[in-house]
């Protein structure tokens, strides 16, 4: 039986079984069909180490589910689904358990034949490319644990996968755990939310230092974003993530790595999800500088700045208002945000000082800073990048406006 492509129908429904094995005696001579109910099937299954196992759905789904987790711990398998009706919950969920494909019981013969026919091609390559993974592990360039690239072959790995696809449009980003999941971070966790994440198309490396640095080649910004918090998701627990993203233009292994490694540490130090390295020339930064010379995609400043709003702005407002309300004796420090402003607004009997944050629309912020019945220096107005807030910088322009006010209360 080792020679044949073996393929295990699993249903309770007698009747089906038979007008199915049927439906399928067009396949190939060397194809050979075993029948089982799900009793038996788990021990069939093992007896006949088949490559295609045909999945009948069950009366009850929670029954079929549990023996899909079962065959998936077989990795070499290919599992498909065949569902009474077209019910997307059950087929979603029969998909994150790991079937290959599904098919419907009461489509045509024909379907069911190339179905299967595909779905022997499909694994054959799977096979093969597991194989090649093992060979990868034993000479050292597949990590055992992870199944990723390891650093030592980083370079070779996305240059080789740059340069043999003219590969000029795309993203390159270095990830690790933020400081408040680094007690909740694995390696191998991290690893499978990845692959989960990813494309065929994408590479992915296991770094140094809790690091994973991820190729997204003909990738948006936005899109390196969604993957970013696709993997967050994948990962559950609430983990949370800190990244840098460099653009691969024009860009040699090394220089990526520095400008991603510098931006993934500055999203640490200021607590935010992910930072976008500045570029020489046309970088995002520039882009999103220059207002004039060409189009703007305003949904991705959106997108930006209510990011920003969320992981910077409001976490220092909050932050600055507790630790200072029991410095600043007999003053009222109320602070809110919203989709257009935020305001940060300091009120005594000698001083009333507001501080806005304004969202204009484009790639720029507003930062009026004003203290009532004062006309002089300590009344200003400050514009940011998008790209430039961080929560380093906010603190320090925050901090700087308490302590105008403090001062000028006296």
């Amino acid at each position: 039986m080792d020679n044949k492509n073996n393929i295990l129908l699993i249903s309770d429904d007698e009747n089906f079984s038979k007008v199915l094995k049927s439906k399928l005696i067009f396949l190939r001579d060397n194809d050979f069909i075993l029948l089982s109910d799900y009793q038996d099937a788990v021990n069939t299954f093992e007896l006949s180490n088949p490559e295609i196992v045909l999945v009948h759905e069950n009366q009850s789904a929670d029954v079929t589910f549990d023996l899909i987790k079962k065959l998936r711990i077989n990795k070499n398998l290919c599992i498909v689904l065949i569902a009474n009706a077209y019910n997307k919950d059950v087929i979603l969920t029969a998909y994150d358990l790991g079937i290959d494909d599904f098919v419907i019981s009461s489509d045509d013969d024909f379907e069911f034949v190339i179905r299967i026919v595909n779905n022997i091609k499909h694994n054959s390559v799977k096979i093969a490319s597991l194989r090649n993974s093992k060979i990868l592990e034993q000479l050292n360039v597949i990590d055992d644990l992870t199944g990723l690239y390891n650093y030592a072959y980083a370079k070779q790995a996305i240059e080789n996968e740059i340069d043999d696809n003219l590969i000029d449009d795309g993203y390159f980003v270095v990830l690790g755990p933020s400081d408040e999941s680094k007690n909740i971070f694995s390696s191998e966790k991290m690893a499978k939310a990845i692959k989960a994440s990813i494309r065929y198309s994408d590479i992915a490396v296991l770094g140094k230092g809790a690091k994973f640095y991820l190729l997204l080649p003909k990738t948006s910004l936005n899109g390196a974003i969604t993957v970013i918090n696709k993997i967050e998701e994948n990962y559950g627990n609430e983990f949370k993530l800190c990244a840098g993203i460099c653009s691969i233009a024009h860009k040699t292994f090394e220089e990526m790595e520095a400008s991603a490694l510098q931006a993934v540490s500055e999203a640490s130090s200021t607590g935010v999800q992910y930072i976008a390295a500045e570029e020489k020339g046309d970088s995002l930064a520039d882009w999103l500088g220059d207002e004039y010379e060409h189009p703007k995609n305003y949904k991705l400043f959106r997108q930006i700045f209510n990011t920003k709003m969320e992981k910077v702005i409001t976490p220092v407002f909050y932050r600055l208002q507790k630790a200072w309300e029991e410095k600043l004796f007999e003053t009222e420090i109320e602070q809110y945000t919203g989709s257009e402003q935020c305001v940060f607004h300091l009120k005594n009997k000698n001083r009333n000082s507001t501080l806005r944050i304004v969202y204009p629309g484009f790639a720029k912020i507003m930062i009026y800073i004003v203290h009532d019945g004062l006309d002089s220096p300590e009344n200003k107005e400050i514009q940011l990048s998008l790209t430039k807030i961080s929560q380093k910088e906010l603190i320090s322009i925050v901090e700087d406006f308490i302590k105008e006010f403090k001062y000028t209360c006296v």
